[in-house]
C-alpha cells in the first residue's frame, strides 16, 4: 500500500478563458493533513472540487489512493469514466463544504443515516446506531431528532461532517468549512476536525483559519493565482515564509 493518498501532477482546470489552475504538483500522504491558504480567487477551492471530480480538469493527471480521479488509462491515453462509476469511488471521499446544505425536512439523525441507508444499502438500524455513534462524536448527542432551523450554523456544520463520515470515508476535503459560521461558533467545528486529525484521517482544508493551519497541519500551501507559491511545514510557511507574496498575504490575516 502507497504513502501517498492524493497526487496531482500538473493539474491545470480553466473555465472559458479564465485560467484558475496553471499546472499544479502536490502530494498528501495517508493520515496528513494539509491546509490550503490563499487569497479568493487562487484556486483552492476549484482544486479541492477537482479532487472529488465535481470539476473535470483540463490537464494533468490527479489520483486518489492510486487510482485516477475520473478517468482510466489505456495504452497511454485518458478516458473519462461514466458518471455512474465517478459517483461510487466518490463516495471514498467525504467533503464538507461553506453551506452545510442539510435537507431542512429530516432531523439531524436522518440527514446522517441517509446516504448509508439509499446509497451503501446499510441496514436502517445499523446506520441509526452508526448515525448516533458520530453524531456524538461531533458533540450532538442532545440534537439527533432536531431539525436544522433548529441547530446554529456550528452545529449544522458538525452534522455535515458527521453525515460526510457515515459514508467511512479514506478523504476528507473541507472547503473553508468556518467561513459561514458567526465567530463564536468556529470553536467547536475546528475541535471536531482536531480530534479527526488526531485519529489519522486524510484531510485537505481550504481555511483562512491560520492558527488551526498552524496547529494541526502537516504541510501548509499557499497558493495565488492558480499556482503553489509556497509549501512546507507550518512553522517554516507560516513562520518563516521565503516568498514576498505570501509574506505579504499573511501580514494582512495575521
Amino acid at each position: 500500500m502507497s504513502d501517498v493518498m492524493v497526487r496531482a501532477e500538473g493539474v491545470y482546470k480553466r473555465f472559458g478563458r479564465n485560467e484558475v489552475l496553471k499546472g499544479i504538483n502536490l502530494t498528501v500522504n495517508r493520515g496528513e493533513v494539509m491546509c490550503l491558504l490563499g487569497p479568493s480567487g487562487s484556486g483552492k477551492s476549484t482544486f479541492l472540487r477537482c479532487i472529488n471530480h465535481l470539476e473535470k480538469i483540463n490537464c494533468g493527471r490527479l489520483s486518489v489512493d492510486g487510482e485516477l480521479v475520473g478517468y482510466r488509462e489505456a495504452n497511454g491515453k485518458l478516458y473519462e469514466l461514466h458518471e455512474r462509476v465517478v459517483a461510487s469511488t466518490r463516495q471514498q471521499v467525504g467533503m464538507v463544504f461553506q453551506q452545510f446544505n442539510l435537507f431542512s425536512h429530516k432531523t439531524a439523525i436522518e440527514n446522517v443515516m441517509l446516504a448509508p441507508i439509499n446509497v451503501r444499502k446499510h441496514d436502517r438500524d445499523a446506520a441509526r446506531q452508526k448515525a448516533t455513534e458520530l453524531l456524538t462524536r461531533v458533540g450532538l448527542a442532545d440534537k439527533l431528532d432536531a431539525y436544522p432551523v433548529a441547530l446554529s450554523g456550528g452545529q449544522q456544520q458538525r452534522v455535515a461532517i458527521a453525515r460526510a463520515l457515515a459514508m467511512d470515508p479514506k478523504l476528507m476535503l473541507f472547503d473553508e468549512p468556518t467561513s459561514a459560521l458567526d465567530p463564536e461558533l468556529v470553536g467547536d467545528v475546528l475541535d471536531v476536525m482536531r480530534d479527526l486529525a488526531r485519529s489519522g484521517m486524510t484531510m485537505i482544508v481550504v481555511t483562512h483559519e491560520i492558527g488551526f493551519a498552524r496547529e494541526v497541519a502537516d504541510t501548509v500551501v499557499f497558493m495565488d493565482a492558480g499556482v503553489v507559491v509556497e509549501a512546507g511545514p507550518p512553522e517554516q510557511v507560516l513562520g518563516a515564509p521565503t516568498h514576498e507574496r505570501t509574506q505579504a498575504f499573511l501580514s494582512k490575516v495575521l
